[in-house]
């Protein structure tokens, strides 16, 4: 396999760190020698995260195994994941805000036509369901843990409990047509196809499609890391994965 030398368009302070996280579990595990140092790690993550670079690329780049390149990834995965913040922490943050922006995104999987729960109606392929929280500006602040493509949105907000927590600190919640019904604090465009509509509930739903069009924001922050606009894994790693880059994210916009 050639090798060649590549960009990775991501903040150093990414790498700054998830580097500083492993050396902190190296040392509380008692890892004396690896093959290579956490910043050469923590750069290996991030090129599989950002790029979607398969294992054995990295592992042709990096002069090390397959297995190897495996083990370095679950590791600091494991380790990001940790640190993603809650859904009540998520909330607690969300109530010094205006009000936060709920959407759902699918993160298209390898399935076969079988695998019913996996396939979204709306997007026409396999998938796992994310929720995302956003601020007003279109921050990301918060995305659930994965579940199946088949599931709706509003029933993934209430399996989430995402209604609830919103609700309890009163901060309201502008959403799309997808959460229809969800109650609470989530405000939803007036339902009806739009020559049925009044001129005033018209006025409403372009007014509210002006506030929610900023979440996509955050979608596309999410789907910037490659890796999961075509996952590869097995589905039950999905939600690991999400939080880890949640947790970089996060990290390196503070």
């Amino acid at each position: 396999m050639l090798v060649y030398p590549c960009g990775l368009d991501v903040s150093s302070r990414s790498l700054t760190f998830l580097a500083a996280r492993l050396r902190e579990h190296r040392r509380r595990i008692g890892s004396r020698w690896r093959r290579l140092t956490v910043g050469r790690q923590a750069l290996l993550v991030l090129a599989h995260l950002r790029n979607g670079t398969t294992y054995a690329q990295i592992a042709a780049g990096f002069e090390i195994g397959t297995s190897t390149v495996y083990r370095y990834i679950n590791e600091a995965v494991e380790l990001l994941a940790a640190l993603a913040p809650t859904l009540a922490e998520a909330v607690r943050t969300a109530s010094g805000k205006a009000y936060v922006l709920l959407d759902g995104t699918l993160l298209p999987i390898d399935r076969i036509a079988a695998d019913r729960p996996f396939f979204s109606g709306k997007h026409k392929k396999h998938g796992m369901n994310v929720q995302v929280l956003a601020d007003p500006f279109g921050r990301l602040l918060w995305a659930s843990p994965a579940l199946p493509g088949a599931v709706h949105d509003v029933r993934a907000a209430r399996e989430h409990g995402i209604v609830e927590a919103l609700t309890e600190v009163g901060v309201t919640c502008w959403a799309d047509k997808g959460y229809r019904g969800a109650g609470g604090t989530v405000r939803t465009p007036c339902w009806g196809r739009w020559e049925t509509l009044s001129a005033g509930q018209k006025a409403v739903n372009r007014s509210q499609a002006k506030i929610r069009a900023l979440v996509e924001q955050a979608v596309a922050t999410l789907k910037a890391w490659r890796l999961l606009r075509r996952l590869r894994c097995s589905t039950i790693r999905t939600t690991g994965l999400v939080q880890a880059v949640l947790a970089l994210h996060l990290a390196s916009s503070k």
